[in-house]
């Protein structure tokens, strides 16, 4: 048996000195501790695995004199949570690297990215908007396709007929805010179910999206906004300057045309909530300025009713559903016979309003929800009405302004998204809007994280969570680390980062300001803010370099733990992931249950991490 090295001495200064050129503990196995390791996992791991799931490489731009800046993104299946109903959608594009282009035409990028990718894009920032390509022989440029819109604000698609006809009042009905007495006398306005069948337009230029812009502007999408009970997006929302008061589109004297073209409500287990639902609008003269009281008391007019949109049964599907023009009605109050006209005029404000009407549930889950969240006061803080559940804090409140729309751009386009249910994940009906001022930030892909998990010593229990960092490239020459957690007693020291607060000789529970003999963010005790620092770094810089991977000191025995080479046990890995370790004592075999797979056949299982066991994996 090779005896393991150690510390010629456990003074504080030369544990200071540790660097890669000078290794204190040369890393390698013996038969007892590879036996050990494959009786923990149950199996025989494969000898030719290097416990790998990155890949690395460069990719080159160009970009002409419009661009800003250039960000290289991964289309990625991130997390399957089994909790979840499966026609969640989890597909995303997450940040590689970016840079400024300061006038340069041509721009190399360098990455790290899962193996187990669905592609890799390029984002291009221009002043005439946000606009992504895929990346095809390590290059991309941008040229413009059918679905773009290369200038920023652009009314109308050219290929729009606006119907012939009158389009007139029909029906008029009570809101269900009047009916609750909470706003009473408020009327709703509708045209008759034939005339918005002849309302429903097709554009002869551009009768769907193109495959790829579908493809792009889901992991866009949802990887801004995840899709799924667990996620709370109204942060990112209240983040935009364009909620509540500034949700109005704002008119030109065009006419305004609404397109949509998603939808995600579980219709067979939900009653259909969006296929029972419309949208509508109001309006004002911009100067008004007014306050609530008279927003919730203008006319609110019908404008889409889903059911002639969607089919009934169709879930996490983009595609242009029929679009329809909004009509201008006056500014009086109107009757039955009003006469709409497809063209507003300029300078006036378009708020929407979504009407939930499904059967299911209906005495909790009906009622109007507005983009403006300052007329959801009633319905958000009703408790009987499922959507006070969305919203309420730790101590079962709900603030009153809280709205159920977001806008965004892309490539020169706006869209809503609508927060129509009882969740806030904003995404369950997603709308293009043409005509009108520019509205809408551009999205801003999160960055991909990469995650280093280590066990302290070569014969442990394998629950990678002793020592868990986590790493972003923030852009060509900046990455941040990150000490997220600590599942050991032993006194432990990370090499190899030295930036900031997190030097060689910097003990790991003494940067969460503790002392050793503690779990840190492992079990339900002691849970820490993340330690965090910024390093400059090449621009060639790659997680996977094994001279700038973090490495972890165990000063009681000497011993340093690397990542994992080819041959060794799964004592160090990295995963390129915002990996969710488990919890203390559960070994990683039982918290992602693939991974044996992977550990048999380095080729089978590689994105193993995707799928854990939520009651075996920790939570912030």
């Amino acid at each position: 048996m090779k005896k393991i090295a150690l510390f010629a001495t456990a003074s504080m200064l030369l544990l200071a000195s540790c660097s890669k050129e000078n290794d204190i503990f040369n890393l390698t196995q013996d038969e007892t501790n590879k036996a050990h390791a494959e009786k923990v996992f149950g199996i025989t791991f494969d000898p030719n695995h290097d416990w790998n799931t990155t890949t690395s490489g460069e990719v080159t731009i160009q970009a002409d004199a419009s661009v800003k800046k250039v960000q290289l993104l991964v289309y990625v299946c991130e997390i399957t949570d089994p909790s979840t109903p499966s026609y969640v959608t989890r597909n995303a594009m997450k940040l590689l690297n970016e840079t400024e282009t300061n006038g340069q035409s041509t721009i190399k990028l360098y990455y790290d990215a899962p193996q187990d990718n669905l592609g890799l894009y390029v984002a291009f920032s221009t002043d005439h908007g946000y606009f992504v390509r895929k990346v095809k022989n390590n290059s991309a440029s941008l040229e413009s396709t059918g679905n773009s819109r290369m200038t920023r604000g652009e009314t109308l698609d050219t290929g729009y007929t606006l119907p012939d006809g009158d389009f007139t009042i029909a029906n008029i009905i009570s809101s269900y805010a009047s009916e609750r007495t909470w706003n009473t006398g408020e009327k709703l306005y509708e045209l008759s179910d034939e005339a918005y069948g002849n309302l429903k337009l097709t554009s002869a230029t551009e009768t769907d999206y193109s495959d790829e812009f579908k493809e792009i502007f889901r992991g866009l999408v949802f990887s801004y906004f995840p899709n799924g009970r667990d996620y709370n997006n109204l942060p990112k929302v209240k983040e935009s300057e364009y909620y509540n008061e500034g949700a109005y589109l704002t008119t030109t004297g065009e006419p305004i045309i609404v397109t949509p073209m998603y939808k995600c409500d579980h219709p067979q287990e939900y009653g259909a909530e969006v296929y029972n639902s419309d949208l509508y609008y109001y309006y004002y003269p911009a100067k008004l300025n007014p306050d609530t009281t008279y927003l919730k008391n203008l006319p609110k007019y019908k404008a889409i009713p889903f059911n002639q949109s969607f089919t009934e049964t169709e879930d996490d599907y983009i595609s242009k559903h029929g679009s329809f023009a909004l009509l201008y009605y006056g500014d009086g109050t109107p009757q039955v016979g009003t006469k709409g006209s497809f063209y507003f005029p300029e300078n006036y404000k378009i708020g929407f309003m979504v009407r939930a009407k499904t059967t299911y549930e209906s005495g909790k889950k009906q009622g109007e929800v507005y983009a403006d969240g300052r007329l959801n006061n009633w319905i958000n803080k009703v408790k009987k009405y499922n959507f006070f559940s969305s919203f309420k804090d730790a101590n079962n409140n709900v603030e009153d302004d809280i709205p159920r729309a977001a806008w965004f751009t892309y490539e020169g386009r706006k869209f809503m998204c609508w927060e129509s249910g009882t969740d806030a994940d904003f995404n369950d009906i997603i709308m293009e809007v043409q005509g009108g001022k520019p509205i809408g930030d551009d999205i801003d892909p999160d960055p991909e994280v990469f995650t280093y998990c280590f066990e302290d010593t070569y014969v442990g229990d394998y629950d990678m969570n002793d020592v868990v960092i986590k790493a972003v490239r923030k852009d060509k020459t900046t990455v941040k680390y990150s000490l997220v957690a600590c599942g050991a007693y032993k006194e432990l020291y990370i090499l190899n980062i030295n930036c900031g607060v997190i030097t060689d000789a910097a003990e790991v529970h003494s940067l969460f300001g503790m002392e050793p003999n503690h779990f840190i963010n492992t079990d339900g005790s002691n849970k820490r803010p993340y330690i965090t620092v910024t390093k400059t770094v090449p621009e060639t810089f790659s997680f996977r370099d094994p001279a700038t991977m973090p490495q972890i000191l165990d000063k009681s025995t000497g011993n340093i733990i690397k990542v994992s080479k080819k041959g060794e046990s799964p004592f160090g890995i990295m995963i390129p992931d915002d990996f969710r370790y488990p919890i203390e004592k559960i070994c990683i075999k039982d918290a992602y249950t693939r991974f044996n797979e992977w550990g048999q056949n380095a080729v089978l299982s590689t994105d193993w991490y995707t799928e854990p066991d939520e009651s075996k994996v920790y939570k912030k």
